[in-house]
């Protein structure tokens, strides 16, 4: 074995008695931890028709949008169907806008009175990630891929936000829009996310490194090198919003813990969406070049992380062989951008030039 790699799983066994395994935050939450609500405990593919005003939905573009009234109506895997009313209406910010995202994604609201002893028990109001565009496959392409980005990170800790992926029918009752079938998924609540785990979902204005968890923020870090992201920040406010861009932060301020979980992720270079463009500060040409923005901390604990994906690297590659959907050409272009990823983790030199001298001083 080489000595890269048995001290790697040193460092890792070591990491685990702290960390716990998966890598959790380092003080107890403050409350029980829960399953996943029923709709996040299956990977199978969800049957669904959404029917509604779809048109007028999609007018609504603002940070304030109109919700409606429509319906989804759930096929059971033994044929029965149960129909819901639900309020829909868009979401997000680069995906709102009309120039990238013909079809925005959307937020689905339930009457929890409504959904109680199905599937969707449990559930308030959703994001649902959409397809972009109708008529271009690549977009429908990127939705699985996005997808399964989010599972990959939950192979490694129940501090991330579950997906389920669904096949949807959306009907326009108006008639002013074609009636499609495409996949999209499901996204946790944020507050469903931070509760399962025991804590609670955070809401401050800006946070320095020295006050995160370590642990979680160095599997973060490294997962948004793996997948080639540079779109988040884990400790300054986006506009308009409280703290932090692209990523929730989880604990106690009692106990002052904060934990940093990542979320949207459609701008990873793994993806290389049409739309998607590095930050001009961060000087690289594309998203598909890597760029590792964490923060710089001790070799032990880098190396702890860095084995935990060195170990669970099998793990990761068949969480993306595991979906059918994903075409034959996007599922290879993946492999490789992987492979491109594993090889500088293996290698103590390329850790060292890719990583180590290029990360964060605080």
């Amino acid at each position: 074995m080489p000595r890269w790699l048995a001290t790697c799983r040193i460092a890792a066994s070591a990491a685990a008695l702290l960390w716990g395994s998966p890598i959790v935050a380092q003080q107890t939450p403050p409350r029980p931890t829960r399953p996943p609500a029923p709709l996040f405990m299956s990977e199978d593919v969800l049957n669904i028709t959404i029917e509604g005003p779809l048109e007028r939905v999609f007018d609504e573009r603002s940070q304030d949008p109109e919700s409606f009234d429509a319906q989804l109506r759930y096929r059971a895997p033994d044929g029965s169907e149960t129909t819901f009313d639900i309020e829909l209406r868009t979401r997000g910010f680069y995906r709102l806008k009309a120039a990238t995202c013909r079809f925005p994604p959307l937020r689905v609201n339930f009457k929890k009175s409504a959904v109680e002893g199905t599937v969707f028990a449990g559930q308030d109001k959703l994001k649902l990630v959409t397809h972009c565009q109708d008529s271009r496959e690549e977009y429908q392409q990127y939705v699985l891929q996005e997808y399964l980005i989010y599972r990959a990170y939950s192979l490694f800790t129940d501090l991330s936000f579950r997906v389920r992926l669904a096949q949807i029918t959306y009907v326009d009752t108006e008639r002013r829009r074609d009636t499609v079938t495409k996949y999209a998924f499901f996204l946790e609540d944020d507050e469903a996310m931070a509760g399962r785990n025991g804590w609670d979902l955070l809401e401050v204005p800006q946070v320095v490194p020295s006050q995160m968890q370590q642990p979680p923020l160095a599997l973060m870090e490294v997962f948004q090198f793996m997948i080639g992201n540079t779109d988040w920040d884990a400790f300054r406010p986006e506009p308009d919003d409280p703290c932090c861009h692209n990523t929730k932060l989880a604990g106690s301020l009692e106990t002052l813990t904060v934990i940093p979980v990542p979320y949207d992720f459609d701008w990873a270079g793994l993806i290389n969406a049409r739309y998607a463009t590095p930050n001009p500060e961060l000087n690289i040409r594309s998203v598909r070049n890597r760029l590792f923005r964490g923060i710089c901390r001790p070799r032990e604990e880098l190396d702890a992380v860095l084995a935990m994906f060195l170990e669970r690297r099998d793990a990761v590659y068949e969480n993306f062989r595991s979906l059918p959907a994903l075409d034959p050409q996007r599922l290879e272009d993946s492999i490789e951008y992987l492979d491109e990823f594993y090889e500088i983790v293996s290698d103590p030199a390329k850790v060292e030039r890719e990583i180590v001298r290029r990360c964060r001083r605080t």
